[in-house]
């Protein structure tokens, strides 16, 4: 083949310009994005019922939504949770499942289920969880001093977020601060006490004055025309001109009996940007569309923001491309200091600038190539498919480096050009497609990983295959053929003589050779001994999802856990700021209940989350360590979760699961256990380290209770007391002004005074017109009931979060407990999760290993051969290890990466060194000239000696293209750190395998007793 495409070296050329050039095409339209588009298979189903308890949410609402959504397709897991308004509910599914027919399917039951949920619940939101979903940025639109904070939020609603809706690449645009304008309704109570009227009167005269005629028309003569009553109201003067009757008779207008005004609608939930009020824009990306080009979009948009409306300020915050920016920089500046050194180490060792060139032209040629595979596979450019490229690029500059260094030896040998090409290519060939194959073996079964891991690694395994495939295409066809276009001009043919300083390179590889081999059972030992050792460094390194990267960002999560308004959350919140004022550069907080259309989270008044931006690492800790003083001394109610502020990747990883959680259900009663009950029997729990789950957290609250007597005797209805005490205390929504999409509540005015005043001020009327306090008929008493209501498929759990240890012992003493309080009992939690994903991470390794084998098998056409290859695996681990260790890294995914980098390299040098030694020994063994013995031995010293050369010019110009990362700065390095000092440490130990340990295995593998036979 290789003979045959030489002969036509234009048509070759022509092919890979052609190839090239619609990958730049291709290039020019692939999706770049900060992560695949990966469909979590979660969906949330969130229920706001204002003035409503939880336990009044399970039962009324979440129990029937349950029910009705337990028979979805594919769905594993369920659980919901309920607090005081608001609800959600957890839905789970197999991953694989179709998330698109899925999110229909519970929509479609959530309709079905309509009929029998409260006739004033709105609607239950579904939401669908989506890689894509995470925000790529946050603008914050800041109202300046004496602005209508109201007119800002109409401005972000109808204006700015249509705006930004409008760029290239933008999907959703959500906001949270909002603010809407209501009509309040305050009655005057002395004016209707006087006239012997009550508020029923009022809002019944404001409900007709907005009255609607459903639908009907009148006929005149041909024409009918729609009747529409002409009395609406549209502002509050229009409701204060509204005509009462008074007992007596008299028409009062309603301006005497109430006061109506224009108020902001009381809020639930803040937006702080610093120490300010305002609102925050989150602006999320297509699936299809490219990061770097969608933020210079958004940030000339926010400049003709601040020319167009100067009355507000706008700033762009947490930019989620920066991430993006850094692996793109980390790729480009691996290819030039790898082309810069690569050009450097084979001018060195190879004594001829074309060289250097060829390599220079097929390494981009073999990137941009490889983009085309993206396009054809639907993948986007992200951090994991780039961290594929990176992968790959590594053993492409290793075969282009064979490729070479074994068509120049065979020019050198008294081939001809045209031959030395082709017979240079042709003896590598079997090899370095086993090399590939095996490097694919190791990392494409990964990809069976269940759940995010799996689908993060597809991108990559992709990325991988792709470099790697194209990276063969040119070694076999492009390579050969530029060595033959600049060297056919040159009509001198190398004598073979080595260059100076690889002479001497030489020299002490066999004078190390010569004192290996003499002392082979020592030194094979030896190399035993460092197999064990280099894996057990394995165990003492600390593990983590991610690298611990040079973060100047925290977030301070809290949960006040005591029964306060928004307001003075936010008050709090201000608080927290103020003691920080001087110390942050940046600054924001989402307060109380948020109004992200896919905020997926508890919404709740009492919780915030805080962020806070720094301007070093040490003034972030000396804050951080601040704060947490100050909220345990001042508030050692509220639970709080401080540390640094989580990326796109934490955010997708961070599981919602605790650790390792003990449920319980009330096998009698199917309620809670009462918390009276519930404390003897935690004090009997198998282990004193444990904290309550939600269905076990208190909170205070007020119970009123009707006395039904009293009610009687005096003849007043205890639905006239129920509907006198939802206007006080709740939000009493009178009617709605209708006009062009717009809608204003009249609602009632609620009182700022102390329920204890409202009851002993407010008179509730008999059927007799007489008056008595309401105080009379309520009594009130304070008491602590659960926060939450828990509840699973199964129905309502309670439970506690175990931070043992060893929580897996504790599991029969768990259940021994919950039987001797008829308690039925089940674990979950992410460490079942994580066990699971070990064990099928093992069984996956274990299956790569035996590809590994089997392809070497074919290889070498031996069983015994491949075993050496698979023993120099665990010397470059350990290798990596040790380096890890000493520059105290941890094993994370970024050294998962280079591990597999550096065995990947390791794996192609310890082949092609075996390859060299069967093809020298069958040449020596034919000659007739020595006994097998000694063709063995001449095969091993012989084989050292030619692959020298690619093996110290392949692990050199990786490592010298990686050290720059170990010296420099920023998020990008502090990203790939980890990966560049597992490949340094493992290729520093597995150059040292390859050339050493390598012959000697293959003598301890080969029958000495046959040799000496034949």
């Amino acid at each position: 083949m290789v003979r045959f495409l030489l002969a036509r070296p234009i048509a070759v050329f022509m092919t890979f310009l052609a190839l090239m050039v619609f990958s730049f095409i291709v290039l020019r339209t692939l999706p770049i994005s900060l992560l695949p588009p990966i469909d979590v298979p979660q969906i949330v189903v969130k229920v706001s019922y204002p003035n409503a308890s939880p336990e009044a949410i399970e039962q009324n609402v979440l129990s029937p939504i349950r029910e009705g959504l337990i028979t979805l397709n594919g769905l594993e897991q369920m659980d919901s949770k309920s607090g005081s308004e608001v609800g959600t509910i957890n839905l789970t599914f197999e991953y694989g499942t179709q998330m698109e027919l899925a999110y229909i399917d519970v929509n479609e039951k959530i309709d079905r289920l309509s009929n029998s949920l409260p006739e004033e619940l709105a609607r239950p939101e579904v939401i669908r969880i989506n890689t894509s979903d995470i925000p790529v940025a946050r603008v914050q639109v800041v109202p300046k001093e004496n602005i209508d904070d109201i007119e800002v939020s109409l401005l972000a609603e109808n204006v700015l977020k249509k705006r930004i809706e409008q760029l290239p690449g933008v999907s959703l645009v959500d906001i949270n601060g909002k603010k809407d304008r209501i009509i309040t309704v305050k009655p005057n109570e002395e004016a209707l006490s006087a006239l012997g009227m009550t508020q029923e009167q009022v809002i019944s005269a404001i409900q007709s004055g907005n009255s609607e005629l459903p639908g009907i028309s009148v006929k005149d003569g041909q024409f009918r025309y729609f009747l529409r009553l002409a009395t609406r109201v549209n502002t509050p003067s229009d409701i204060e001109s509204l005509p009462v009757a008074a007992p007596s008779g008299a028409i009062i207008p309603l301006r005497n009996l109430a006061q109506v005004s224009y108020e902001a609608e009381e809020m639930l939930g803040y937006h702080l940007f610093g120490q300010t009020e305002s609102l925050v824009i989150t602006v999320h990306k297509q699936a299809s569309a490219k990061m770097n080009e969608l933020i210079p979009e958004l940030k000339d948009a926010i400049e003709l923001f601040r020319e167009d409306y100067p009355q507000v300020e706008f700033e762009l915050t947490q930019d989620q491309s920066n991430l993006l920016n850094a692996a793109i920089d980390n790729l480009s500046t691996s290819l030039l200091f790898g082309g810069v050194f690569a050009f450097a180490i084979l001018f060195i060792f190879m004594k001829d600038y074309r060289i250097p060139i060829i390599i220079g032209v097929s390494l981009p040629s073999s990137l941009l190539i490889s983009f085309l595979v993206f396009y054809f596979t639907d993948l986007s450019i992200n951090i994991i498919s780039l961290s594929g490229l990176a992968l790959g690029i590594g053993m492409l500059i290793d075969n282009a480096i064979i490729v070479l260094d074994n068509i120049t030896r065979k020019r050198e040998s008294g081939l001809s050009l045209f031959e030395a090409c082709i017979s240079g290519v042709n003896e590598v060939m079997g090899a370095l497609i086993s090399s590939v194959l095996t490097t694919l073996a190791v990392f494409v079964p990964l990809v069976f990983l269940s759940g995010i891991s799996g689908a993060l690694f597809f991108d990559q395994a992709v990325a991988v295959a792709s470099i790697l495939s194209v990276s063969l295409a040119v070694a076999f066809i492009l390579l050969p053929m530029l060595y033959f276009f600049f060297f056919s001009r040159s009509k001198k043919v190398e004598d073979g003589s080595e260059s100076r300083f690889f002479s001497g390179v030489l020299k002490l590889y066999d004078s190390g050779y010569e004192k290996i081999m003499a002392n082979r059972s020592v030194f094979l030992f030896l190399f035993a001994i460092l197999i064990p050792l280099g894996l057990l460094i394995s165990q003492i390194l600390d593990t983590e999802g991610l690298p611990e990267i040079e973060k100047l960002d925290a977030t301070l999560e809290i949960d006040w856990s005591e029964p306060i308004s928004a307001s003075e959350n936010k008050n709090r919140v201000l608080e927290l700021m103020g003691l920080l004022a001087d110390e942050y550069q940046q600054a924001e907080a989402d307060i109380g209940v948020r109004q992200f259309l896919l905020y997926g989270g508890d919404n709740s008044i009492q919780q915030s989350l805080l962020y806070f931006l720094f301007s070093s690492t040490d003034a972030k800790d000396e804050a951080l360590r601040r704060l947490d003083d100050y909220i345990k001394s001042n508030y050692p109610a509220a639970t709080f979760s401080l540390g640094d502020a989580p990326n796109a990747f934490d955010q997708l990883f961070n599981s919602a699961l605790p650790y390792y959680e003990v449920r319980w259900k009330d096998l009698e009663s199917k309620e809670p256990v009462s918390e009276g009950q519930m404390g003897p029997w935690l004090s009997q729990l198998p282990t004193s380290e444990w904290e309550r789950g939600p269905g076990l957290q208190t909170e205070a609250s007020v119970v009123f209770t009707l006395r039904a007597d009293r009610l009687a005797t005096y003849q007043i209805p205890m639905e006239t007391v129920q509907d006198l005490i939802s206007r006080l205390f709740g939000t009493f929504t009178i009617t709605d002004i209708r006009r062009f999409g717009e809608i204003t509540p009249i609602r009632l005015k609620e009182s700022q005074d102390r329920f204890e005043n409202l009851l002993q001020n407010t008179r509730v009327y008999a059927s007799d017109s007489s008056s008595y306090i309401l105080d009379e008929f309520v009594d009130y008493e304070y008491e602590d009931h659960y926060k939450f209501v828990t509840a699973d498929k199964g129905g309502i759990y309670q439970s506690v979060y175990v931070t043992e240890e060893n929580p897996e012992d504790l599991e029969s003493d768990f259940i021994r407990w919950g039987q001797e309080k008829n308690l039925g009992i089940e674990v979950v939690g992410q460490y079942f999760k994580d066990r699971e994903n070990i064990q099928q991470l093992i069984g996956i390794l274990m299956i790569s290993v035996l590809l590994l084998y089997f392809i070497l098998a074919a290889q070498f056409e031996s069983f015994i051969q491949p075993l050496i290859v698979v023993f120099t695996l665990p010397l470059g681990i350990g290798g990596a290890f040790l380096v890890l260790w000493l520059a105290g890294s941890s094993l994370n995914v970024m050294s998962a990466i280079g591990l597999v980098v550096m065995l990947g390299i390791m794996v192609n040098d310890a082949i092609l060194k075996i390859d060299t030694i069967n093809r020298l020994r069958k040449e020596y063994a034919e000659g007739g000239e020595m006994t097998k013995m000694e063709a063995l031995e001449k095969a091993l010293h012989r084989a050292g000696q030619i692959r020298l050369k690619p093996i110290l010019m392949t692990s050199i110009t990786t490592i010298l293209a990686l050290v720059p990362i170990i010296f420099s700065s920023g998020l990008g390095a502090d990203l790939q750190r980890p990966l560049v000092e597992a490949v340094i440490g493992g290729l520093t130990i597995g150059t040292v395998t390859a050339l050493f340990f390598v012959p000697l295995a293959y003598w301890f593998f080969t029958s000495k007793k046959k040799l000496r036979e034949a």
